[in-house]
């Protein structure tokens, strides 16, 4: 790995920190204009890199992953900032306010994949310009995709609190501690899967 490979890891890091934290305060909002304040009080409506980092899902995985492309692994990063806290209680409509706080991280990175799409169809920066926008676009999409699917604790579970019976949706909370272990499952053996729709919908926007 030469300097200009190191820079552009360090420049691709930068947009994923940039994308995790976005999308953790699209939670908090969209929860807090459903009136739950947690997020507010707890300070974490800040774009400020140091109320959102966590060293491992924000730094140590998704460097150890990037390096791996390099190595000829797949090419994916991945991880995630603190989550948001927000208290489902405070929802008028418990159900379907999870389902609305949940959905807003992953449609916050599409929204911005779109954003930088049109961006890069203007064509007016140089091929290395164009290069970093296409990192940035393709980034949104794998978290977007990713953490829409519907395995705890992954934003996409969250539609299954619809299938729990009523005075029981808690159940899925208590789920979500267990679920890192089938995140990791998911990464390293069901990727070309997740690729799949991945680059659909890159190759949609490029």
């Amino acid at each position: 790995m030469n300097l200009i490979d190191i820079l552009q890891t360090l420049a691709i890091f930068c947009v994923f920190l940039f994308s995790v934290i976005l999308h953790e305060i699209s939670h908090g909002y969209i929860a807090y204009k459903l009136g739950d304040p947690t997020a507010k009080i707890s300070g974490r409506l800040t774009l400020n890199p140091k109320s959102h980092i966590d060293p491992f899902g924000s730094i140590i995985l998704p460097l150890t992953l990037y390096f791996f492309s390099f190595l000829g692994g797949p090419k994916i990063i991945f991880g995630w900032a603190k989550p948001v806290p927000y208290n489902p209680l405070n929802f008028k409509n418990f159900k379907k306010d999870v389902i609305k706080v949940a959905l807003a991280g992953p449609l916050s990175n599409l929204f911005l994949a779109i954003i930088f799409s049109f961006i890069f169809r203007l064509n007016i920066f140089p091929q290395g310009g164009q290069e970093f926008l296409q990192n940035i676009i393709y980034i949104n999409v794998l978290l977007g995709v990713f953490n829409i699917l519907p395995i705890p604790p992954l934003d996409g579970s969250k539609i299954l609190v619809l299938l729990f019976p009523k005075g029981k949706e808690h159940w899925l909370f208590y789920l979500e501690i267990y679920g890192i272990f089938l995140i990791f499952i998911l990464i390293f053996f069901l990727w070309p899967i997740v690729k799949f729709f991945v680059y659909l919908i890159y190759s949609i926007l490029i």
